[in-house]
């Protein structure tokens, strides 16, 4: 019988590639999101009897204004998800997920991002394309400040020394039509630059001094983020 290693592995083989099917047609780019992701996963689970439970580590919930006036909900969780063998051997991933919904979804959303991006790095999933990845479907950020809460994790780290932070999908840089679109999405929000540069922060996971400093890939979710902002808050 093997392994939660062996048949992981053997899932990530039949999986291959999951491509960037979804298309935001507003922005006019491609994406990976999370239905895609989980429809492309879950027959090799299933095939090899892997079975994936979650368990909820951190759970934050607020609610915040926009400069606007509207009221936001916004939710960060982190979660651990254990990939379980038949063998009785397990592998665990634990992973963020961030939200910001005007309605009743922000948990959820919270919770698919989490998942999503667990199956992303624990599998390597590639796009089989030359672009880098969007990483941004149900990601949505809040709009209030909120330092990195520095966790102690298992692994080759020192205990209690940050993880480094990595530019989302490499370094090319983004366009300077990526880098007006933000913008122009920011001040269709009302947001300050104080709010924006926190929203951006949070969608990204690392701090930047200006939009010009954004990759491709930031780029790229930071307009889905604050599309998807914009789209709830009207």
């Amino acid at each position: 019988m093997s392994s939660i290693v062996g048949l992981l592995s053997q899932v990530m083989e039949e999986v291959g590639a999951v491509k960037k099917g979804d298309r935001n047609q507003s922005q006019n780019f491609s994406f990976r999101g999370v239905d895609a992701v989980v429809n492309a996963v879950s027959p090799a689970l299933r095939k090899h009897d892997v079975v994936v439970t979650p368990q909820v580590l951190d759970y934050q919930h607020e609610t915040v204004q926009t400069t606007q006036g509207k009221n936001m909900a916004s939710v960060r969780v982190l979660v651990r998800y254990t990939f379980h063998a038949p063998d009785g051997s397990t592998l665990e991933a634990i992973v963020p997920g961030e939200s910001f919904d005007a309605g009743d979804k922000a948990t959820a959303k919270a919770m698919s991002v989490a998942f999503r991006i667990a199956l992303l790095q624990a599998l390597c999933l590639p796009t089989d394309d030359a672009d880098p990845d969007s990483q941004s479907y149900e990601r949505s950020a809040h709009p209030t400040a909120h330092k990195p809460v520095q966790r102690q994790m298992t692994g080759d780290r020192e205990p209690g020394a940050p993880a480094p932070v990595v530019p989302i999908g490499g370094s090319k840089p983004a366009s300077e039509k990526q880098v007006g679109m933000v913008k122009k999405l920011v001040r269709e929000l009302g947001f300050d630059q104080a709010t924006a540069k926190n929203f951006i922060t949070a969608t990204i996971s690392r701090e930047i001094g200006s939009t010009t400093e954004l990759t491709l890939a930031e780029a790229s979710a930071v307009i889905q983020a604050l599309q998807e902002a914009k789209g709830d808050s009207e």
